[in-house]
């Protein structure tokens, strides 16, 4: 028999505080449930909406949605994973019994309790000392060192993949490249443009790579980014800061077949359709606050015959996406490992959010003490 066992977590109380250290309570996983014990956790764009009031959440809160580990133990009924697998943990885990999941779009089940960052009974399993629930976030949790998942939401992964890259795989790489061949789905030759050269914008500059797209055209403030994205498939590099327009119709020869916004600003989302070639794809990646708004020219959209696509977790359906990916990275044609530009420990959070608001790195990882694993 299972029982309740503890980590240490980083909890959210409200906007403008820090987060909590705290050694948290983890009950024993209930049926068609998985206790994961964290290697990594990515450190996401998605949590600083949070931390800075722009998403609404219930609190108190355990952080972090992007996460990978090694199975501790399951509930009743588990058959998709055993004790001691390597797993990705989903964000958004499908109910598999929805329409959406009936047809294969995971990504738009309607039947998940994931966006209340509670698991499938509306309860939660993470305990403070004093008995307070605390919540899981997107049932995810990864800034604890261990976590309760649906099975669903935990996906089984080669022993070899490291867990950074792992954690990576499930939020920023599934989105960027999955916006590519998924949502987009580009052929190889046609000419892209990536807006914003974070995680999740370079993961897409792969994603375009991977596909054969060219030229690939990266588009950012930041110069370190930018080369960053060169020496990961782009082939041109054009500051986000200059006549983005005109640069980027230079390059493509009038406009690209597919551009991509992956920040999540009103400008940059409005200038998508301006950066097409008439006939071309906008691709929404990056997520903007609760209720922001953008416009664009509907007649000049409209007699041009562009579309406006939203990307939702890059399209992924994880059980099948997730392996796919660790696959390619485990035969070299996606570099994941180039993405993580600081390794950091579970105290070390503050500042990787503070650099994050600076717009520096690319990506911070948490990592874990796993004995080894």
């Amino acid at each position: 028999m299972t029982i309740a066992t503890s980590a240490r977590a980083a909890v959210f109380e409200r906007p403008g505080t820090a987060l909590s250290i705290e050694e948290l309570t983890v009950e024993a996983p209930r049926p068609a449930e998985v206790l994961v014990r964290l290697g990594a956790s990515g450190v996401c764009h998605s949590d600083l909406h949070v931390l800075d009031g722009e998403w609404e959440t219930p609190v108190p809160l355990v952080l972090g949605h992007e996460g990978a580990g090694v199975v501790e133990a399951i509930g009743a009924g588990v058959r998709d994973v055993a004790v001691g697998d390597r797993v990705i943990l989903s964000w958004f885990y499908p109910c598999r019994r929805c329409r959406a999941c009936a047809s294969g779009r995971a990504w738009a089940c309607t039947g998940t309790r994931a966006g209340e960052s509670v698991l499938d009974d509306g309860t939660t399993r993470f305990r403070r000392a004093d008995g307070t629930d605390v919540h899981s976030y997107l049932t995810v949790a990864s800034f604890a060192e261990r976590t309760v998942v649906p099975e669903a939401a935990a996906i089984r992964v080669p022993d070899e993949l490291p867990f950074d890259v792992a954690a990576l795989i499930g939020c920023g790489v599934a989105t960027g490249v999955g916006a590519v061949v998924n949502n987009a789905q580009v052929a190889p030759g046609a000419s892209v443009v990536v807006v914003g050269c974070g995680g999740v914008g370079l993961a897409v500059v792969m994603g375009a790579k991977l596909v054969g797209a060219d030229p690939i055209v990266a588009v950012d403030v930041e110069p370190a980014k930018l080369e960053l994205a060169r020496e990961l498939g782009a082939t041109h590099a054009v500051r986000g800061d200059g006549d983005v327009r005109s640069q980027v119709a230079a390059i493509t020869g009038g406009g690209a077949d597919v551009a991509f916004e992956a920040i999540g600003l009103v400008p940059t989302i409005e200038l998508l359709p301006d950066l097409l070639t008439p006939g071309g794809t906008g691709v929404i990646v990056g997520l903007p606050p609760t209720g922001v708004r953008a416009s664009i020219d509907v007649l000049a959209f409209a007699e041009a015959a562009k579309t406006l696509v939203g990307s939702n977790y890059g399209g992924a359906v994880p059980s099948v996406d997730f392996p796919r990916l660790a696959r390619l990275y485990l035969a070299g044609a996606l570099p994941l490992d180039r993405l993580i530009t600081h390794r950091v420990a579970l105290d070390e959070l503050e500042e990787a959010f503070a650099a994050m608001r600076r717009r520096e790195r690319a990506r911070s990882v948490v990592l874990y003490d796993t004995d080894g694993a």
